[in-house]
C-alpha cells in the first residue's frame, strides 16, 4: 500500500517554442490583421522539431499562412519559413522580420 511506482517518462525530448520577442512580433502582426478584417484565428504548436503559428480566415479551414520555426536550420537556410495556404513555401530567413515582410505589406497602401 505504501509503494509508489514512478509514471513511466518519454525520453528527454526538448520542445522547441517562440521566445517573448518572436511572439511579440508575430502577435502583433496577427493583431493588426485582426483590426483590418483579414484573420479571425490562430493555433499555435509546439513540437520537438519545430514551433508553427498558424492563422486563419475562419477557424473551419486551412491557414492563411504559417509561420514556422525550426531551429535544426539555423546554420543551412535559416529556421524561420512563411508558408502559404497551399504550403509553399514564401519566404525562409534567418530573421523573423523580413520573413514576416510579404504579410506585412498588405497594410501598405498608396497615398497621394
Amino acid at each position: 500500500m505504501g509503494v509508489v511506482t514512478p509514471f513511466p517518462s518519454r525520453p528527454s525530448a526538448v520542445q522547441v517554442g517562440f521566445e517573448r520577442i518572436e511572439l511579440n512580433r508575430i502577435l502583433d502582426l496577427y493583431g493588426r490583421m485582426v483590426a483590418a478584417g483579414h484573420w479571425r484565428d490562430y493555433a499555435i504548436d509546439l513540437g520537438t522539431e519545430a514551433a508553427v503559428f498558424a492563422c486563419f480566415r475562419r477557424a473551419a479551414e486551412r491557414p492563411e499562412f504559417r509561420i514556422e520555426k525550426r531551429p535544426a536550420l539555423r546554420n543551412r537556410q535559416g529556421m524561420w519559413t512563411l508558408f502559404g495556404e497551399g504550403g509553399t513555401i514564401l519566404k525562409r530567413g534567418h530573421d523573423l522580420g523580413p520573413v514576416l515582410a510579404p504579410v506585412e505589406r498588405r497594410f501598405m497602401k498608396l497615398v497621394d
